[in-house]
């Protein structure tokens, strides 16, 4: 078996004689279980870790990432695998978080690659059925300058409309006990936009 990347196995390293030794107690209580408030779903891009950005403690954040922060509408459970749908219902379900943020960034891969694809350009066998998601949002975009921009604002609000879809979602918006978020980051000045 091959040792690990020497960077991870530092990271470790570093974790263990500084947050950890700092947090050690926390730690050993959620050995017991999770009562995070809020679900975060986010992009898989590296710059965009929702943990620190909200400089969050071990335990506060519920989070799910995948390409393009995407939250798909509600379908049957046996037509396909749906990853990020039972996260969503584990969270809302079981969890019983009280927020739930749809978190966008500046230059998402993720949204340039619906944009590529709506330009009939090439974009990877996976990735294109999944960022289809987008098209619709895409399809609505009006005349602007950055279309980039433009869309990864859509595609969040997009993302809270799909969350509607799901019935143990609208239930539990619909008692109070749940409310939907949208924000976008800006990686290079590190300034947060919530969004309506």
């Amino acid at each position: 078996m091959k040792s690990a990347p020497q960077s991870l196995l530092a990271g470790y390293q570093r974790f263990r004689s500084g947050r950890y030794k700092e947090e050690a107690d926390r730690y050993a209580a959620l050995e017991g279980g999770q009562a995070p408030e809020t679900m975060v779903i986010a992009c898989a891009d590296s710059r965009v870790d929702p943990a620190t950005i909200f400089n969050a403690a071990p335990g506060e954040l519920f989070i799910v990432r995948n390409v393009a922060n995407l939250v798909p509408p509600c379908m049957p459970a046996d037509s396909g695998l749906h990853g990020t749908s039972a996260a969503l219902q584990f969270a809302v379900e079981s969890l019983h978080v009280k927020n739930i943020l749809v978190l966008g960034h500046a230059g998402c891969g993720g949204v340039a690659a619906c944009l590529a694809a709506g330009a009939d350009q090439p974009v990877g066998n996976f990735i294109k059925p999944w960022v289809k998601l987008l098209d619709r949002a895409r399809a609505d975009l009006g005349p602007t300058q950055d279309r980039q921009t433009a869309l990864e604002h859509a595609g969040v609000r997009q993302s809270i409309s799909n969350l509607a879809t799901f019935p143990f979602v609208g239930k539990a918006i619909s008692t109070g006990e749940l409310k939907l978020f949208g924000a976008w980051f800006s990686i290079g000045l590190g300034e947060l936009v919530w969004l309506d």
